[in-house]
């Protein structure tokens, strides 16, 4: 499994998540993002090209050492200034960015409620962070579905979880959720409800 999680799955993952299906929705997400900005899953750079020109640096969090090395053609072929950082390090000054992005990430991060408090740590209070997740559906066929499939998923998917319901993570981290869409995409529904949105960090 060390070499599958390791190696096989982030290379996978980059490969199905940046298929041209998910560039419309990656395209609504990163509408209206400007300035210095913090993406947290950043995976192999799909988002680089949908982000407007109003941003300027970018600093990227991601783990995996496979996505980093295959994000480097991503990331020579941007104008915008790309920086890996860890989050919950020095790296950034507390407050100073200015908004913060998330696509397909808090349901495969171990903890996302700590992972949220670190963003909320590194932007401006009120910043906001542009989100984009699957999670758990409305109706309950597709849930009990998810629910059986749940196990599996993890241990196929790096770690993915599809009954993580990325609003109430969002708003029990203190986050104060702006503007969002729920539906499904196509595809098998267990895997295809969608959640697109604008939060704020928590203000003092």
């Amino acid at each position: 499994m060390g070499l599958y999680n390791d190696v096989v799955m982030p290379r996978l993952v980059g490969r199905v998540c940046g298929h041209r299906f998910f560039d419309p929705w990656r395209q609504r997400v990163c509408e209206g993002l400007g300035g210095e900005i913090v993406e947290v899953g950043f995976g192999t750079g799909t988002n680089l090209r949908f982000l407007p020109p109003a941003v300027r640096r970018v600093y990227a969090v991601e783990p995996s050492l496979v996505a980093r090395a295959a994000a480097r053609a991503a990331v020579e072929r941007t104008s915008i200034d790309v920086e890996f950082i860890e989050l919950g390090t020095t790296a950034v000054a507390r407050g100073s960015l200015d908004a913060a992005l998330s696509a397909f990430t808090l349901c495969s991060v171990d903890d996302p409620r700590r992972v949220l408090g670190q963003i909320a740590a590194v932007v401006k209070p009120g910043a906001p962070l542009h989100f984009l997740e699957h999670g758990l559906a409305p109706d309950a066929a597709t849930a009990r579905w998810q629910h059986r499939l749940n196990g599996l998923e993890q241990r196929l998917a790096g770690g993915c979880h599809l009954t993580r319901d990325p609003l109430r993570l969002l708003v029990e981290s203190g986050f104060e959720v702006d503007t969002y869409v729920q539906e499904y995409a196509r595809g098998p529904r267990p895997w295809s409800y969608f959640t697109l949105g604008v939060a704020r960090a928590p203000r003092p």
